[in-house]
């Protein structure tokens, strides 16, 4: 009932940039929590940045600086911008909300869903 999609992942040379986007789409009520995690091969998944509905964000300390995560309230979109890029930024990027939905019953419910991934290379 809900579908996160993202885009804008790629190939780029060190100290360049990209701009991630993720859409939600279906029967949405409202959105809290956004975040982008990454995964690179052989790691487990990591906790990019985060953004609330308000707009606080928080960042890992390894793109501090680096990347700045924005969202479209009334989009139901979240945004990475990744600047002076590095190998070690290599990876899988998902996007993750934390969504209250409308059933076809009419109920609402709450649930954390994901996107399908963007790769991410950055490699001269």
């Amino acid at each position: 009932q809900v579908q996160l999609v993202e885009s804008g992942g790629g190939l780029v040379q060190p100290g360049g940039s990209l701009r991630l986007s993720c859409a939600a789409s279906g029967s949405i009520f409202s959105i809290s929590a956004m975040a982008w995690y990454r995964q690179a091969p052989g790691n487990q998944r990591e906790l990019v940045a985060t953004i609330t509905s308000g707009g606080s964000t928080n960042y890992a300390d390894s793109v501090k600086g680096r990347f700045t995560i924005s969202r479209d309230n009334g989009k139901n979109t979240v945004y990475l911008q990744m600047n002076s890029l590095k190998p070690e930024d290599t990876a899988v990027y998902y996007c993750n909300a934390d969504v209250t939905y409308r059933s076809n019953s009419g109920s609402y419910y709450r649930s954390d869903y994901w996107g399908q991934g963007t790769q991410v290379t950055v490699s001269s």
